[in-house]
């Protein structure tokens, strides 16, 4: 059962606070404290994740794929500094999103032998790194599309009503978080690295394209009993480190037509969600801005806490990610991944991510449960 009201504390590494009071610097060990209230009455009893890298928490790991996070240095900052096939240094969003709601600490993968019945009560993750709305993004890079994450889910519910009988199946799905990542390797994968759907999509045409393909995606999860779904946007694609050195040029700018696309799916994305809202009997689906918090991140790092936004932590920083990201470069690698937003070329640090995670609970914690009225 959902406690109503708890504190979600985020431990801050080093901070710099020489801008505001020159020429000091001044390193300390500081938390965040974010009080999040919840209706009253509402419980959530589950939290489900769909989607990409962002939220997905080992899936990928007995997957013929490049795409796999389940080797050092990847989990280096997760307990007992395991590598479990998360795409970062420590958690993710959907560990911390559960463990900010007061489900349980870790959300475990779905494709995980170590997940126990025990755990499918309180929901699980289907994500799979490198997934994408575009069927041909999963296609490449040999992960679950989002059509295999459905049916996975599909599996799911029938061994959820096996545990807990049918009415509390449906109940605890009906009653749950579902929050679903994807667009980000579409566009920057599949769009702008490889053209590989360049000749057949201008932007506004391939954004549209995914656009239609989300809906379908929200509107089969709905038929299966979701109603409570937050709905990642992209992040900024063109500030990471990896679009930086790719297409950057020699000073490693971001790429501005890639935060453009992305801008514009998600503001594309958002009209659509509010479609959905209003065709959908009970739906509420939630466009969560990801983009401009870690944005900021990237611009003024400082004012976070953080040292470095431009280069990744693992190896050199600028092209390190999945099997180029390993044990090898150690004497690269930075020894404190929370002074940094990104911990390899593409993805975010633990840090960053529990930032984020504070700043948005926040700001749509009651939008999610009580939707546009007043609770």
């Amino acid at each position: 059962m959902l406690r109503r009201q708890f504190l979600l504390v985020i431990m801050c590494s080093s901070y710099s606070l020489n801008i505001l009071f020159p020429p000091f610097v001044f390193l300390f060990f500081c938390t965040i404290e974010a009080a999040i209230k919840l209706p009253e009455n509402e419980t959530i009893p589950a939290v489900f994740a769909f989607g990409d890298s962002i939220l997905d928490t080992g899936n990928n790991n007995n997957l013929v794929s490049v795409t796999k996070f389940n080797y050092p240095p990847y989990g280096r900052d997760f307990v007992g500094g395991k590598p479990t096939g998360r795409a970062s240094d420590g958690k993710l969003p959907s560990d911390l999103i559960a463990e900010a709601l007061g489900i349980k600490e870790l959300l475990p993968a779905y494709l995980d032998e170590d997940t126990k019945d025990e755990d499918l009560l309180t929901g699980v993750c289907f994500a799979s790194s490198g997934s994408g709305l575009d069927p041909l993004t999963p296609t490449i890079l040999r992960v679950l599309s989002l059509s295999d994450q459905l049916e996975l889910f599909k599996e799911y519910i029938t061994k959820l009503r096996g545990i807990a009988g049918e009415d509390r199946a449906n109940s605890i799905i009906s009653n749950s978080l579902f929050i679903v990542s994807a667009g980000n390797n579409d566009i920057a994968l599949t769009y702008f690295i490889t053209n590989l759907r360049k000749l057949q999509y201008d932007v506004p045409s391939y954004n549209a394209f995914l656009v239609a393909s989300a809906s379908s995606f929200f509107k089969d999860l709905y038929e299966l009993g979701a109603r409570r779904i937050a709905v990642f946007s992209p992040i900024p694609l063109g500030c990471l480190p990896l679009l930086k050195t790719l297409q950057g040029g020699i000073q490693r700018q971001c790429v501005e037509n890639i935060n453009e696309a992305v801008e514009l799916f998600s503001a594309n994305l958002s009209t659509e969600l509010q479609s959905l809202n209003s065709n959908l009997p009970d739906a509420n689906l939630l466009l969560i801005d990801v983009y401009n918090p870690l944005l900021d991140f990237i611009r003024d790092p400082a004012k976070f806490g953080f040292e470095v936004a431009n280069l990744g932590c693992c190896g050199t920083g600028t092209v390190e990610f999945i099997e180029t990201c390993n044990q090898l470069l150690d004497l690269l690698t930075c020894s404190d991944a929370s002074k940094y937003v990104f911990f390899d070329a593409v993805h975010p640090t633990e840090m960053a991510y529990k930032i984020l995670i504070s700043q948005i609970l926040q700001k749509y914690i009651n939008i999610l449960f009580c939707g546009r009225s007043p609770c």
